[in-house]
């Protein structure tokens, strides 16, 4: 399972892609852009969805943008979301989870804040 210890980082930008975004940035973070909507995206790997890296836990530095993503793999969608749950974060967020076999088979769980 090489391929779980790699951020999706081109399954990102294909998807978002996909959905008419015009996506910018290199890296495992990007902003998908799209009408009036910015999208600060960052794809993680498998040990930084379940570990859920200090950076994401604390809401990171101040950011202009009110929507993020998180994409990874589809096994580790239910560990990052209870991850980011407890946490009072600055923004509305979404995690992608895309299967191991083919960027074209994802999952999206909206985020609510508890």
């Amino acid at each position: 399972m090489a391929q779980a210890s790699m951020p999706p980082v081109q399954e990102a930008r294909s998807i978002f892609g996909r959905l008419g975004y015009s996506v910018s940035g290199d890296g495992t973070d990007m902003l998908a852009e799209r009408k009036w909507r910015t999208v600060h995206v960052t794809a993680l790997s498998s040990r930084e969805a379940t570990e859920c890296r200090p950076v994401l836990a604390d809401g990171g530095t101040e950011t202009p943008y009110r929507f993020r993503c998180f994409v990874t793999w589809d096994d580790h969608i239910s560990a990052l979301r209870e991850r980011l749950r407890g946490i009072d974060l600055p923004y509305e967020w979404a995690i992608i989870g895309v299967s191991n076999g083919s960027g074209n088979d994802y999952e999206v769980v909206h985020g609510t804040n508890t």
